[in-house]
């Protein structure tokens, strides 16, 4: 596609994208299917372009609260799903915070809160509510909660409480691997209840898998498919085969693919705000994500802290690296910086 371009003609092509021209399915299934290392470089200089455009060299930096590890799903793809036999945790209110007193020293511009659907917090939405409103007193920054599909009062009462952005994955919008992945979970309740916080006034993000898609077809369905809820935020993580799961022998072949999607949702998406997150690679894979295009740097975890990550890839790392003094000291070399607070916040306004 951009096999014959020079750097005029990709900035060219750029401009016609942030003017509002739209990539065709064969465009994007080109894009899907390239395996030219120089056409993917190309792919990556276009998306660049475009986030420049909109956000120039500033980055949102998301710190990373994962407050219990217990869930009652069977995702196939999950680490934490509810049969597999490993040591778990649930933080109460005090140790919460305790970590935002770290926390807002530290300059991030949001607080991702993140739990597996854990019955105590479900069949008691007050207690969510409680750790919403604790992280607000504390920290006093934007809130997003990520604690799986809850009822609409659940999400009114964690609004009341401070929460602003509400996360949650489809990781699929191909019908029948989502059934395989997320076993037994409602397809259209999770769309639901993003379309149901989106009326509310939360943001909303999205995000899908790679490398586990059966083929480009799936993977053309599921980016399509982002666009169902018109969320603020669109991500593709991954997919890592974790111990315990149905998927634990599933190979992957790394991580080239999440890259050149990052571009892709950067030419289909162009004013979204798209993660690179910490937990696959770690802050040198950030760099690889920022350069494919996103402007967003999730997972961010204190260096002192223990609490895990969704995917941990470094959980057997004596040292982790995913601070934020990390990660702005690799931005500084990429000529990129921390955006201020504000621009957040009218972000978050938009």
């Amino acid at each position: 596609m951009f096999e014959n371009m020079d750097n005029k003609d990709l900035e060219n092509y750029a401009e016609k994208i942030i003017a509002g021209s739209q990539l065709s399915d064969d465009d994007i299934r080109s894009l899907l299917e390239t395996g030219s290392p120089d056409e993917i470089e190309k792919l990556h200089y276009v998306a660049r372009h475009i986030r420049d455009h909109f956000f120039g060299n500033k980055v949102f930096m998301y710190s990373f609260v994962y407050f219990s590890t217990h869930c009652k799903n069977k995702c196939a793809f999950c680490y934490y799903r509810n049969s597999n036999e490993i040591e778990r945790y649930r933080l109460d209110p005090e140790d919460i915070r305790k970590i935002c007193q770290v926390i807002k020293t530290e300059g991030v511009h949001m607080v991702d809160l993140t739990m597996g659907e854990d019955p105590h917090f479900h069949n008691k939405p007050e207690r969510l509510a409680e750790i919403v409103r604790i992280v607000k007193e504390e920290v006093g920054k934007p809130i997003m909660v990520s604690p799986g599909v809850v009822d609409d009062d659940t999400l009114e009462l964690l609004k009341e409480n401070g929460a602003n952005f509400l996360a949650l994955y489809q990781e699929t919008y191909d019908m029948e691997l989502y059934r395989q992945l997320r076993v037994d979970q409602s397809f259209e309740g999770r769309i639901n209840s993003r379309n149901h916080a989106k009326k509310m006034g939360y943001c909303v993000e999205d995000g899908i898998l790679a490398e586990v898609e059966p083929d480009t077809e799936s993977m053309l369905i599921s980016l399509r498919g982002l666009a169902t809820s018109n969320p603020d935020m669109v991500r593709v993580m991954t997919f890592l085969p974790q111990q315990g799961t149905p998927l634990e022998g599933k190979e992957v072949k790394g991580c080239d693919s999440e890259l050149k999607i990052i571009s892709i949702l950067r030419l289909m998406y162009p004013e979204k705000l798209i993660p690179a997150s910490l937990d696959l690679e770690g802050i040198d894979g950030m760099v690889h994500r920022l350069n494919a295009g996103a402007n967003v740097v999730t997972s961010i975890i204190s260096s002192n802290s223990s609490l895990e990550g969704v995917v941990n890839y470094d959980r057997e790392h004596a040292e982790r690296d995913r601070d934020v003094r990390s990660v702005v000291a690799r931005l500084k070399t990429m000529g990129m910086e921390p955006a201020q607070q504000s621009e957040f916040e009218k972000l978050l306004g938009r």
